[in-house]
């Protein structure tokens, strides 16, 4: 590639964000210079493990014990990563990061990014989310409010295609939605249940998730999910959205995107003439080399925490700490979302019931506490909300000693009874202690320093931690379920997979990193759209959100362009 080549913009990364930026400015006729730090991933041809089995893979998938040394902090998360997808988290002895406080840092490098292995569930953000701080008196007020990003909302979720049902809430906004997935029979009985033993507006609903449900050719060759659940894996029927599958192909039709894979990016640069951003430096990740690459814009969409990375690398004599850190704003305000807590329990009946398929979705319970003043709770600000699944043991609970003879063969084909857990979901209020920083002294083999976390769940998250659990007994326990019990696992803040802050949104330049179309304050031709630029965090899954915002500023960035406003 010519380094002497003035691209009108440049995107950092593919994934949820990066793969939107890049269709947004080439269909914007932007010539678009789209780096990502891992190798390539091209849709379909590089999910090696689409179609493979279980019996596919020794140690029943489980990493050999060399594997989970490579892949030690990854692994924190539970679920991931197992043998049939690791190479699409990394290796965190070759991508190594500091803990002063103990950070769960879940990643995936390459094109796509966590756009392969994200969780699909797909939640517009209210007015009760952005209005919070400002009424609470809680770090910095957004800038925004729902009706300001309402209509990228329903532009985001008409092209990704999001299944789920109306229900006319007003903390969980309705969308432009596919056809909902089915709830099965255990998890009816606790949606009808929630109806007749709570009175705080409390309901059960199938989650809401970026898959196609119906027949359509709407979606640019992508097909209708196959309930396979091997999402993860790579969908070689477009059935679930990811970049590789359409954003970033979207992108590359326009003959306006070039893309560049093996490309770690670590600096923006800046021009002190211009006042503005001038391009990047990368170091190519399979030979050492240091490039430039020019541009006229940029979008730093790597992810929160490599995002607050760049910025902070980026230094000059104008920001010797940091691109946009003139007043020590970029790396604090570190959030995330509650996860791994709740509660399970057994379901009586239902034996003449199964299910067809492998459904890659569960039941959503909204948010309902401190919603008004009814729903308030004094002893912690904000709220949480659930996503679970109920299921049918199978023959394994067979094990041993337990019988034997004919009736003990005749019980082994036959699937075991109901079981139905859930998982809190709560929201991390941002405090400037809880930040990120380069450190001093450890740095990553390409000679970058590495990320150094101090970050913790305050008093406030504790005290809801208590009540997430208690909630989730309590509604299984109204439903009548067996064996109900809490569980509460040891995790730090990372693990929700949600992190997001760094360089967050803002009036007040002395206060926040960008302003309200996600420019730096004080470089206006660079824009954060990953997570960093979150001021706070709400309880739902942000995704959806940073694809909102991401498109928002997309545009706004084209029309400055088209201005000669970044000439």
């Amino acid at each position: 590639m010519n380094q002497d080549t003035q691209y009108d913009a440049i995107v950092v990364g593919t994934g949820i964000t990066g793969g939107w930026a890049a269709k947004e400015l080439c269909e914007n006729g932007l010539k678009t210079l789209v780096l990502e730090r891992g190798p390539m991933v091209k849709h379909v041809q590089d999910y090696p493990t689409m179609n493979d089995d279980p019996w596919d893979y020794p140690f029943k998938g489980e990493l050999s014990l060399e594997d989970k040394k490579k892949y030690h902090k990854q692994a924190r998360v539970g679920w991931a990563p197992k043998d049939d997808v690791k190479h699409f988290f990394v290796n965190d002895l070759e991508h190594p990061y500091q803990e002063t406080k103990r950070f769960d840092w879940i990643r995936g490098y390459h094109v796509g990014g966590r756009s392969l292995t994200w969780g699909r569930q797909s939640y517009r953000w209210s007015n009760l989310d952005f209005e919070a701080n400002l009424k609470e008196d809680i770090a910095v007020d957004w800038p925004v409010r729902y009706k300001d990003i309402a209509p990228w909302y329903d532009k985001v979720e008409k092209y990704i295609g999001v299944s789920g049902e109306l229900l006319g809430l007003e903390q969980l906004p309705d969308g432009q939605f596919l056809p909902p997935m089915e709830l099965n029979c255990a998890e009816k009985e606790l949606q009808q249940s929630l109806g007749k033993q709570f009175d705080d507006g409390r309901l059960l609903t199938i989650g809401r998730v970026a898959h196609i449900t119906e027949n359509t050719t709407n979606f640019e060759g992508r097909g209708p999910c196959q309930y396979r659940n091997r999402c993860w894996r790579g969908c070689p029927f477009g059935g679930y959205f990811s970049s590789n599958s359409a954003t970033l192909p979207a992108a590359e039709r326009t003959g306006n995107m070039t893309l560049r894979p093996n490309s770690i990016v670590h600096e923006v640069i800046y021009d002190a003439v211009t006042q503005k951003a001038s391009g990047v430096k990368i170091i190519d990740a399979k030979t050492g080399e240091s490039f430039t690459f020019n541009g006229k814009l940029v979008f730093l969409c790597a992810s929160a925490m490599a995002s607050v990375g760049i910025l902070l690398q980026s230094k000059s004599e104008r920001f010797p700490n940091g691109m946009g850190n003139t007043h020590d704003q970029v790396g604090r305000n570190i959030m995330d979302h509650h996860y791994q807590l709740g509660a399970a329990a057994k379901v009586d009946g239902h034996l003449e019931k199964f299910f067809k398929g492998r459904r890659p979705n569960g039941f959503y319970i909204p948010r309902f506490v401190n919603l008004d003043e009814r729903t308030k709770r004094p002893e912690f600000l904000r709220g949480f909300g659930y996503q679970g699944g109920a299921s049918r043991d199978n023959w394994a609970e067979m094990v041993s000693e337990l019988g034997y003879g004919a009736a003990y063969k005749e019980a082994m084909l036959k699937p075991g009874g109901w079981n139905i857990g859930m998982t809190g979901f709560g929201e991390m209020l941002p405090h400037p202690d809880n930040r990120v920083t380069l450190s001093t002294d450890k740095k990553d083999i390409w000679g970058l320093p590495q990320l150094d976390f101090d970050v913790e769940f305050k008093d406030n998250e504790l005290k809801m931690r208590e009540a997430i659990k208690a909630e989730a007994v309590a509604m299984l326990k109204a439903a009548g379920f067996k064996d109900v019990h809490a569980y509460d696992t040891e995790t730090g803040p990372g693990l929700g997979i949600h992190e997001m802050g760094g360089a967050r949104m803002g009036w007040n330049p002395r206060t926040s990193v960008v302003n309200k179309n996600n420019q730096l304050h004080e470089v206006p031709n660079v824009y954060v759209t990953d997570g960093a630029f979150m001021t706070s965090a709400s309880c739902v899954n942000p995704s959806l959100t940073y694809m909102a915002f991401t498109v928002r500023a997309a545009h706004h960035a084209a029309e400055q362009f088209k201005q000669g406003n970044f000439s």
